[in-house]
C-alpha cells in the first residue's frame, strides 16, 4: 500500500496495483481499473516514487525470504507472539 493525501488533508492507503494510471493537471488525479478517481495533493513524480518503492520492498522482501534471512519487525518491548514467516526453501532444496 502507498499512502497519499486528499486536498481536504485526509490520508490514507492505496493499493498501487489498481492504478490504471495517474495524470497531473494541474492537481493529481489517480484513476483506478474500477473506474473510481482520487484527486491527491501528492505531485505526480512522488506517486511514481512511491509505487516504485513499494514494488521494491516486495521483491526485497521476496528475496530475503528466498535466502531465509527474513526476520518480521517487532517493536522494541513488544513481547505479544507474532506470526512466524515461513522461507521459501532454499534453491537447493527445490
Amino acid at each position: 500500500m502507498i499512502r497519499v493525501t486528499r486536498l481536504n488533508g485526509e490520508h490514507f492507503a492505496l493499493n498501487p496495483d489498481l492504478i490504471e494510471r495517474v495524470e497531473g493537471h494541474p492537481d493529481t488525479v489517480l484513476f483506478l481499473v474500477d473506474g473510481h478517481k482520487y484527486i491527491v495533493s501528492e505531485a505526480v513524480d512522488d506517486v511514481l516514487d512511491e509505487i516504485r518503492e513499494y514494488r521494491a520492498s516486495i521483491l526485497a522482501t521476496a528475496y530475503a525470504m528466498d535466502r531465509g534471512t527474513y526476520r518480521t519487525p517487532s517493536t522494541p518491548g513488544d513481547d505479544a507472539p507474532r506470526a512466524s514467516v515461513v522461507p521459501f526453501p532454499a534453491r537447493e532444496e527445490r
